[in-house]
């Protein structure tokens, strides 16, 4: 699940819902033949014909020319409209309705064949440069076609009727997410999702630890940040709970009113009639309320520990690396990224927790672990490489996230300053490594 999810709560579940019954269906077909491994499914799962792509792509050009068209047109006929609406109205509207006629039978659409031409995308159209004379003439609208509003360009039917194509694009959105019309879905589906109010503690830890054991730096820098959708729900303040850990540092923003933080643990501005700065559905970084600190000497504070022993024997250099989690935390995602010396091919791998992958580019052997919970909290890796130095295997770098923290900051209240009911919010925490080696 992790593999698919970024978070394992109900929201990030609900993200990729589609992703994981494909998965799963995956391992439920090749687990009759054969024992299945992660990256079995996922290269079954990102499978997809060429000749899909080349017609989502041709699809994608005829939309795109189609809205240039429309988009021209359309500042065509307000210039018009703007331009006539000072003579003779009555003249306007008659002669209105013409050019707007003729300008919709300039429009040429591509050639068909992909089930665009009279589709209901370009009805959504005509409607739409339609309804620039309706409005004034007082003519009803036809039933047939009037779009819900907001709706735009639709493509067909075909999404409702073929389940199995609907599927295949909602993989295909993984792999085509940067082109300009999947954006703005991509931000409307998060606009969606967010709720009102959004608090969101996060901490990112920068660990160094020495070859032969010990440790020379542990640091942990934590953000408190709040984000809110409306303007009407800003005149807020936030109540706290800390872990109580003595190690960690709490500073206020400047704005924030230090008394009340210190005796009661609320995050309130210094002027009460004064409400929250609003943002975006998209913008995940916020408004930050508090920010915290925590160094330490204790090495049983660090969530992961490596050790790797290099040992040269004849013409080959066999390498044995290990890991141990601390139980503090459950660790998702976990790479450990160690370098390795120029080689022409990969190194051998001969035992393995996990997965690999080697980086011939920068020449660095990448091991995967998805989850390390009480049931793998040590594990191991062996490969053999050419004859080496053993510095050469070194730093050995990590990354992962977790979704609890040193602070174990909670929000337990919103206190709306106008009374009245507190708006709905959601937390979120998270771990992540800034830089760990």
């Amino acid at each position: 699940v992790p593999e698919y999810s970024v978070s394992l709560d109900e929201e990030g579940i609900g993200k990729t819902a589609f992703e994981l019954i494909f998965a799963f269906d995956e391992v439920i077909c090749l687990g009759h033949k054969e024992n299945v491994t992660v990256a079995q499914v996922k290269q079954y799962c990102e499978m997809e014909s060429h000749e899909e792509k080349l017609h989502k792509l041709v699809l994608q050009s005829k939309i795109n020319e189609t809205k240039d068209v429309m988009k021209r047109k359309a500042s065509e006929i307000e210039k018009s409209k703007i331009d006539k609406n000072r003579g003779d109205k009555g003249g306007f509207m008659s002669m209105g309705s013409g050019r707007i006629e003729t300008s919709l039978s300039e429009i040429s659409i591509p050639s068909s064949g992909s089930g665009f031409g009279s589709g209901s995308g370009f009805g959504g159209l005509i409607n739409e440069v339609d309804s620039f004379p309706t409005k004034s003439k007082g003519r009803q609208p036809s039933s047939a076609t009037a779009p819900p509003k907001g709706s735009g360009m639709q493509l067909g039917k075909s999404q409702k009727t073929n389940q199995f194509l609907e599927s295949l694009k909602a993989e295909g959105e993984l792999i085509v997410e940067d082109a300009k019309p999947k954006a703005g879905q991509a931000k409307a589906a998060t606009a969606l999702l967010t709720d009102p109010i959004t608090l969101t503690a996060e901490e990112k830890l920068n660990v160094t630890l020495k070859r032969d054991g010990g440790m020379s730096n542990f640091d942990v820098q934590g953000t408190l940040s709040l984000q809110i959708l409306n303007q009407e729900d800003g005149l807020i303040q936030v109540q706290i709970e800390t872990g109580g850990n003595p190690g960690i540092l709490f500073k206020t923003h400047p704005n924030m009113n230090k008394e009340l933080f210190s005796n009661e643990n609320i995050l309130g501005l210094k002027d009460p009639n004064r409400p929250f700065p609003t943002g975006p559905a998209g913008d995940a970084a916020g408004v930050g309320l508090l920010k915290w600190r925590m160094q330490s000497a204790d090495e049983s504070m660090v969530p992961l520990s490596i050790n790797c022993w290099p040992s040269v024997s004849g013409n080959e250099t066999y390498v044995s690396i290990e890991y141990e989690a601390s139980a503090m935390f459950d660790l998702q995602n976990v790479v450990i990224s160690i370098p390795l010396p120029a080689l022409r091919e990969a190194p051998s791998i001969r035992q393995i927790d996990g997965e690999w992958r080697f980086d011939s580019r920068n020449s660095i052997l990448e091991w995967s672990i998805v989850l390390i919970d009480n049931s793998n909290r040590s594990g191991s890796m062996e490969f053999v490489v050419p004859p080496a130095d053993s510095s050469v295997f070194f730093p050995i770098s990590v990354r992962f996230t977790a979704t609890s923290t040193y602070s174990d900051l909670k929000v337990v209240n919103i206190i709306p300053l106008r009374g009245g009911a507190p708006p709905k919010f959601s937390q979120r925490t998270n771990l992540v490594t800034e830089n760990y080696q």
